[in-house]
């Protein structure tokens, strides 16, 4: 993928939860999947008809967490042994690709997929044709706040389906080695202090994965996170970088959070070419012990842990925006409901759209459904009925600073922020900008017209 390329632009969301991205592993390049899927298979998605007597009816999800595909894929297979009238296609969205891009593609092609997984930002885009939830039954299980962002024009048109919460993961194994007490990195420089101690032993601070999707959609949107406790709040300073009343070169965390980032870039495994850092490096790099921190988000561990052995010491700090540990955000865990499932009303059958429903209360009340989202995939329901503990050293981290009252409404943006912000954050990581530059950057994503 093109590192500069600019994505699709479309209406900016931002949610808050009690509680709590994107994360992806490659399988096949997104060209690749994008093309598959877009051909006509042999289920007519668009048709009314129903199966030949005897055949089960057969519904598509298409899956934008493809470092947990074969999870799913298991998922898909039990969901039938429990509803053999029903089968269940997951079609992966490849690393780094857009799955707004993807089920527009897919929309084009009328091959709509019954299910999509798309970024809590993106759902309102496609309300004209996905399905009313309202009225289901896990409405009323949903922890407080997870569906306000997916209600538009007295419709609900999103499931919320993982709490995802992004920072500064650590191995403890490494850190304990140098003489890191974790519990004490709470400001810039106590962080920087912990990356000296880790060079003195011969190793690494931390790699910064070069996606744009992360730099865009998750590091620098911390700065947006922490500007305030309540979304509300979040909104009007955004609106006031929207309008050029208040200029985010001039805003205080903003600037903390790049002070921060300097320091990262400077103990950085990959800064002679840190552009190089791809996200499949990464993994391998924290959990083999050659760095101290990686910044992602607690999805990342399936990766992790192939590399960690017997190691379960990890866990994650928020990536801190001053030097005062008081200041708000340097003990709180930017933490969101990143992902959603939508219904497809447009393209598929009233029946195909019912045995999806099926499918997204199968998830929320059997127990085949929740042991495979907590403790296969490792993702943190939003649903209060759900009450199985995270056994991965991340979600464990996660849930605490939920449990704690510690973490800050994480604010996803749209696609077009991913990319265009993404891109300049790129630029300035591998050396192309100055700090100026970049906030001259993303000042032109906020005035230009594109904030809604």
């Amino acid at each position: 993928m093109n590192k500069f390329r600019k994505v699709l632009s479309v209406i900016l969301c931002s949610a808050m939860v009690a509680g709590v991205g994107i994360g992806c592993s490659k399988e096949k390049t997104a060209s690749e999947t994008q093309a598959e899927a877009a051909k006509p298979t042999e289920q007519k998605t668009e048709s009314n008809e129903q199966p030949a007597s005897g055949e089960p009816l057969k519904i598509t999800f298409l899956n934008s967490k493809a470092e947990i595909q074969a999870q799913f894929e298991n998922m898909a297979k039990a969901f039938s042994e429990d509803n053999p009238g029903i089968e269940v296609e997951v079609i992966p969205c490849g690393i780094g690709q857009s799955p707004t891009e993807m089920l527009t593609t897919l929309y084009a092609a009328n091959n709509a997929p019954t299910i999509a997984m798309l970024d809590s930002a993106d759902a309102v885009a496609f309300k004209d044709n996905i399905a009313d939830l309202s009225g289901e039954k896990w409405v009323n299980d949903a922890m407080p706040g997870s569906l306000d962002v997916f209600k538009v024009d007295d419709k609900l048109v999103g499931f919320p389906l993982a709490v995802e919460g992004w920072g500064l993961i650590y191995n403890n194994a490494v850190l304990r080695e140098v003489g890191v007490d974790i519990a004490s990195v709470n400001t810039t420089a106590e962080l920087e202090e912990a990356f000296k101690k880790i060079e003195e032993k011969g190793k690494n601070g931390m790699i910064i994965t070069s996606a744009d999707w992360s730099l865009g959609a998750h590091l620098f949107s911390t700065a947006y996170s922490n500007q305030a406790d309540n979304i509300a709040d979040i909104k009007t300073v955004l609106s006031q970088f929207a309008n050029g009343s208040s200029k985010i070169e001039d805003n205080a965390i903003a600037n903390g959070l790049l002070d921060t980032f300097d320091a990262m870039k400077k103990y950085n495994i990959a800064k002679a070419d840190p552009l190089s850092a791809a996200f499949e490096a990464s993994p391998e790099a924290l959990g083999s012990g050659k760095v101290g921190f990686w910044f992602m988000g607690n999805w990342a561990w399936p990766q992790i842990k192939e590399f960690a052995g017997d190691n379960t010491e990890f866990g994650m700090i928020p990536v801190p925006v001053s030097n005062n540990e008081a200041d708000y955000g340097n003990i709180h865990m930017p933490a969101t409901t990143t992902k959603v499932l939508v219904v497809d009303s447009s393209k598929n059958s009233e029946e195909q759209q019912a045995a999806a429903k099926t499918f997204l209360n199968w998830l929320v009340y059997e127990k085949k459904g929740q042991k495979g989202l907590v403790e296969e995939c490792d993702i943190i329901p939003a649903f209060t009925n759900i009450t199985l503990e995270m056994k991965n050293p991340l979600g464990k981290s996660m849930q605490s600073y939920i449990k704690e009252g510690k973490t800050s409404p994480g604010v996803m943006l749209s696609n077009k922020h991913w990319g265009d912000v993404g891109a300049a954050m790129q630029k300035y990581l591998g050396g192309y900008s100055k700090r100026d530059e970049l906030l001259k950057d993303i000042t032109t994503y906020w005035t230009s017209g594109d904030y809604k």
